[in-house]
């Protein structure tokens, strides 16, 4: 056995052999519960982390979902106000051209001045058509509220109820789109 020698400066001090015989010492104890609580805190942390990390990439996410469809909404808008740009002009050219078909309805005495009147109208709605304007039939057609404007209403025993007897105006699409409703008289039952 060895013999414990003392320091007289070790007088409170455990020795070798004593430390060694102590299973947990009081010091060793403490490190371990400051370790537990501060993996406990790195893991929280760690946690909370994460937790941050997938809201800012669903808010990522989201965000560069809302670009991408505004981005196809101004691509969409764009196409759109291109299509339809012409819209505008050839509403202001209608009434020129409402004039126009008035204007052959009327008897003239010079057959040279309706030719070119006639011409001149023909190569209008060509080029109107060319550009995307289409007139809408309507005459002996079923009253469709959404192409027509009914002006007057007449009684008729000889045709269907709501069918379209005489146009006044007609009417238009561009594109597809309505243009310009067809002002037209309708048939009613008595």
């Amino acid at each position: 056995m060895q013999e414990e020698v003392k320091n007289p400066s070790d007088e409170g001090s455990v020795g070798v052999e004593d430390r060694a015989a102590d299973p947990a010492p009081q010091s060793d104890t403490v490190e371990i519960a400051d370790l537990a609580d501060q993996l406990a805190a790195v893991a929280a942390d760690r946690d909370r982390l994460q937790l941050e990390n997938a809201e800012t990439q669903d808010r990522l996410l989201r965000r560069q979902a809302e670009f991408e469809n505004f981005r196809k909404r101004v691509e969409r808008e764009k196409v759109e106000l291109l299509e339809y740009a012409g819209l505008e002009a050839v509403r202001a050219i209608l009434p020129i051209l409402d004039d126009f078909e008035r204007a052959l309805k009327v008897e003239s005495a010079d057959k040279e001045y309706v030719r070119g009147m006639e011409m001149i109208h023909q190569r209008l709605l060509e080029t109107l058509k060319k550009v995307g304007l289409e007139a809408i039939e309507c005459a002996g057609q079923k009253f469709d509220p959404n192409l027509h404007h009914a002006v007057t209403r007449e009684s008729s025993e000889s045709v269907e109820e709501d069918t379209v007897l005489e146009v006044y105006q007609k009417g238009y699409n561009f594109k597809g789109r309505l243009l310009r409703p067809a002002m037209v008289k309708v048939s009613v039952r008595s």
